[in-house]
């Protein structure tokens, strides 16, 4: 791995999570280059108005990837302007057409056009991960779908689910994710070129009494970028759809928190149900070598909190933004989009590791609803001692006392001792034999049918997935940084 000067300040997600394609998109050489590709494509357009010559053309494309990028950043040393500094140094590249570089434009026209393919382009990458996620997911949730396990209401132990049926629960969430993705991919737009205030009144000016008018130019513009355009903007595209794209971040962050976080607590040794992989030379502490930490899960927890605290960020950018626009979102911007993708794809990437090596423990499983499955089946043997003639009331008190003792014992570290209290107390025999007790405490009883809806969850999934399998974009991985 290369890694970045470090003799300065460089932030850890510019280096140390998520992948090379993520961190690809949101890098200035991308940056910069996008907006060559912009400039060129604009002066296409103009070619073909008769505002750009054959020759001017012919040099602006010669010279869209000569890039001198600390130029740029020397120029702005003196321009204090970003756009006119990339300007001047393309300029200087194509000494014939520099002259027309971002005629008509204004830096918006560049910049928002620019940062919306970013935008599409990250969310492409995120929802293919989001894919290969769920496809690791259902292949657990298949696994696991009638794995009979204890369920925690209050993190305390309540009634009998399935490990595939708590699985399905996560993959749920991230469908809906999925589905939110495909809808804000659709739905937010880009600028277009559309001048200093959203008029076009520069490009209205430019090609007056020309074949071609400001809204073809636009359009056409936006075709060759593989963009569309808003109807309507100010001097940017409404800032509303930062925070739209950055709600979406949050959420699907929080998805894979809620996998994580519930991992976290199985793996604790008191439950110890579930542990992420832990490799053969991973060291869990420096002070305790006997450490197995759930170091992966403790990463999506801690920067699935980061992301959600981003959208607030850009809901004021867009509440704030006053009149035709102001530049106070400006430098936060730059932060809060590059800085959420990154992390999410760091999420989605750990995510995917975490969950095709899920440690489940069935034994530890075996044990603990051992211990705890026979409370849930008091509830159902109350009801069929009262369909049998029982006093509710009195046979709801008689098995509180005797699940009360229980607890006592499980609290002494012994084992349950409620299946045998139960089927050896005299006044429940009056209305259910031994054997029935015996048949109301088989947990597989009492998992009513988790199991085929998870696997309905399952049949969903692949549906979704089937078209991504047969053009194999499945096979696509970014390159991760180690």
């Amino acid at each position: 791995m290369e890694f970045p000067d470090l003799s300065n300040y460089v932030s850890p997600l510019s280096w140390r999570y998520g992948s090379n394609e993520m961190r690809r998109i949101f890098s200035e050489e991308n940056k910069y280059r996008l907006w060559r590709k912009i400039w060129v494509n604009l002066a296409k357009i103009q070619y073909e108005a008769g505002l750009v010559s054959k020759e001017e053309l012919v040099d602006l494309v010669a010279n869209e990837n000569d890039l001198d990028i600390p130029r740029i950043l020397e120029i702005e040393m003196e321009t204090r302007h970003d756009v006119m500094a990339a300007i001047k140094e393309f300029a200087e590249k194509a000494k014939v057409g520099g002259g027309k570089i971002h005629l008509g434009a204004t830096s918006m026209d560049v910049v928002d056009n620019a940062d919306m393919i970013r935008t599409k382009e990250a969310l492409i990458l995120v929802e293919q991960n989001l894919k290969k996620l769920l496809a690791i997911f259902l292949e657990q949730i298949e696994k696991y779908a009638r794995l009979p396990c204890i369920g925690f209401t209050h993190i305390q132990p309540a009634e009998p689910t399935t490990v595939g049926y708590r699985l399905a629960f996560y993959a749920q969430d991230l469908l809906t994710d999925i589905s939110l993705l495909q809808s804000i991919k659709v739905l937010v737009k880009a600028k277009g070129f559309k001048g200093a205030v959203g008029t076009r009144a520069s490009y209205t000016a430019l090609l007056k009494g020309n074949k071609l008018t400001a809204d073809m130019l636009d359009k056409m513009v936006m075709k060759s970028l593989g963009l569309e355009s808003d109807l309507v903007t100010t001097q940017v595209y409404s800032r509303k759809y930062d925070y739209l794209v950055l709600t979406l971040l949050a959420s699907i962050a929080s998805s894979c928190a809620k996998f994580a976080g519930d991992l976290r607590i199985l793996q604790s040794p008191p439950l110890g149900e579930w542990s992420e992989p832990f490799g053969k030379k991973q060291v869990g502490s420096s002070a305790m070598p006997f450490k197995k930490n759930p170091v992966n899960s403790e990463k999506i927890c801690s920067l699935a909190r980061f992301v959600g605290a981003l959208p607030p960020v850009a809901l004021e950018n867009a509440t704030l933004s006053y009149l035709e626009r102001t530049l106070d979102d400006s430098a936060n911007k730059r932060i809060i989009m590059a800085e959420s993708f990154i992390a999410v794809d760091e999420i989605l990437l750990i995510t995917q590791k975490v969950i095709s090596g899920l440690v489940v423990n069935k034994e530890r499983v075996a044990f603990n609803l051992n211990q705890y499955g026979p409370f849930a089946a008091t509830e159902v043997i109350l009801v069929e001692a009262v369909k049998n003639g029982g006093d509710r009331q009195k046979l709801h008190e008689l098995l509180r006392e005797l699940s009360l003792e229980a607890w006592s014992d499980i609290g002494q570290g012994e084992k349950n001792p409620l299946p045998q209290m139960l089927m050896e107390n005299h006044e429940l025999h009056k209305y259910l034999t031994k054997s029935q007790i015996e048949g109301l405490l088989d947990v597989s009883n009492h998992i009513g049918d988790a199991p085929q809806r998870a696997l309905e969850l399952v049949g969903k999934i692949k549906k979704m997935l089937r078209a991504c399998l047969e053009t194999g974009f499945l096979s696509f991985r970014p390159q991760r940084t180690k």
